[in-house]
């Protein structure tokens, strides 16, 4: 039977089940305090039954939008920060690994999908607006309040390039509004003009959003089917109800986490010897980051692109600090065969290698790194992928947002919000002569002149 497990039994030498079992009554409590919605952050639970109470006229909605977004356009551009982007782009370079390369077979439209306002890099934006010209372009921006810094700068940017090109009205056709319900200056602009929009629910924080507008429409958009991605999550959110640390795989490796913690172990590389799963990692690393990271306390995410980082962060995982952990996501079953050739020499020592497949190759490589980071002293998590399919991505994004939630709250902290996040904001306010901020900016240059 394909199922997505967690695994720690090559570590045993480090860590071992029972360590783990002695946690379930710590897994109990957050269980309880999660499911009860009596814990830190419970107005931000929207998410934890969504794939199964999802709105299906909403999701029709959407696919409606996709499709329209398919026939006017050649690409879309996606507007956001944070969780209003990185679902989405974790799902489509998943699942659509061509568009790395500019292409995607199998398509009678091909629809491109770009990303924008996820930084302020003018060399980034110069070059993105150039590349439109003469191409059919539409917009999904995705943003709460409308005033996010980066977001909206872009969403200026290249509101005033569609406007360019197609004048208002026909310009209002192609901006699609994922905002929220009632309020915001995104939601009056957007009621204003006559866009199309789509609603983020209150009870849903942006890095637990995958599961809504903001994570489905671009993936519709894209072509991937949201049914199948849903369904992933809808199967999860069932399978991990239990607080049953045997049966509970995303328990399992939330007590992992909490336990290597308590060992002093305070930095988890999330690794996979397969790149489409950079921006999965990328997005896992807001996730957990931004959800634990408070009160001094929290263990820091970071992720690796083996074999690649082997020639280069390998040496640190393996003689460095004994302060990481790794857990290595490991798909079961490969899409592609690609052989290496037998080319009638054996000038680059490789005859032994001739006529094997390249994934085999691949995953010996991942067997033997696990062997030696072990033997190093670093403890080794296995989440196994039975396949990229929209049906498991989908569970196993879902299987991260329950892990965290429970592993914050194993933690002690709030899961669900983002104080620190503030900070730089505000000085960066100031600095730029925001109004209402001239008395902190007085106080920067003072502090920072000494």
């Amino acid at each position: 039977m394909k199922i997505i497990d967690f695994d720690i039994s090559q570590s045993a030498s480090l860590i071992t089940d029972d360590s783990i079992q002695k946690l379930q009554p710590h897994i109990n409590l957050a269980h309880q305090l999660l499911h009860e919605k009596t814990g830190p952050g419970k107005e931000y639970l929207g998410w934890l039954e969504l794939p199964s109470k999802i709105n299906k006229e909403e999701i029709e909605r959407i696919k409606e939008a996709a499709l329209a977004i398919r026939e006017q356009s050649d690409v879309l551009v996606v507007i956001g920060i944070g969780g209003s982007y990185l679902g989405a782009r974790a799902v489509l370079e998943l699942l659509q690994p061509s568009r790395l390369f500019g292409t995607q077979k199998g398509r009678a439209k091909e629809l491109q999908v770009v990303f924008a306002g996820h930084q302020m890099d003018a060399d980034y934006l110069y070059h993105l607006k150039h590349w439109l010209k003469g191409k059919e372009f539409s917009i999904n921006v995705i943003s709460k309040s409308g005033t996010t810094t980066e977001p909206a700068i872009a969403f200026r940017i290249f509101r005033q390039l569609l406007e360019e090109r197609y004048g208002d009205i026909e310009s209002r056709k192609r901006i699609y509004v994922t905002t929220d319900a009632r309020k915001g200056a995104l939601k009056n602009l957007a009621d204003e003009k006559g866009y199309q929009s789509f609603i983020i629910p209150d009870d849903v924080g942006g890095r637990y959003s995958v599961f809504t507008p903001v994570g489905t429409l671009p993936i519709a958009a894209a072509g991937i089917d949201i049914d199948e991605l849903l369904c992933g999550a809808a199967k999860a959110e069932k399978s991990l109800e239990t607080p049953c640390l045997k049966s509970n795989a995303a328990y399992r490796y939330a007590a992992y986490r909490s336990f290597l913690y308590q060992q002093g172990k305070s930095i988890e590389i999330l690794a996979s010897f397969d790149s489409q799963y950079h921006y999965l990692c990328e997005w896992w690393k807001q996730l957990f980051g931004e959800s634990e990271g408070k009160e001094k306390k929290g263990i820091f995410p970071t992720s690796l692109q083996y074999t690649t980082d082997l020639h280069s962060m390998g040496q640190y995982v393996q003689d460095g600090r004994r302060i990481v952990f790794e857990t290595v996501i490991k798909t079961e079953e490969s899409k592609e065969s690609v052989l290496v050739p037998d080319t009638g020499d054996n000038n680059d020592g490789l005859e032994y290698l001739k006529n094997k497949e390249l994934g085999m190759i691949n995953n010996k490589a991942l067997e033997g790194t696990i062997m030696a980071h072990i033997d190093g002293g670093v403890p080794v998590g296995i989440l196994s992928v039975p396949e990229k399919s929209a049906f498991w991505i989908g569970y196993l994004m879902y299987f991260f947002q329950k892990s965290c939630a429970i592993s914050g709250y194993m933690l002690g902290v709030n899961p669900f919000d983002q104080p620190g996040v503030e900070d730089y904001k505000r000085n960066m306010f100031s600095l730029l002569g925001k109004p209402g901020t001239e008395q902190l900016r007085q106080e920067l240059e003072v502090k920072w002149k000494k």
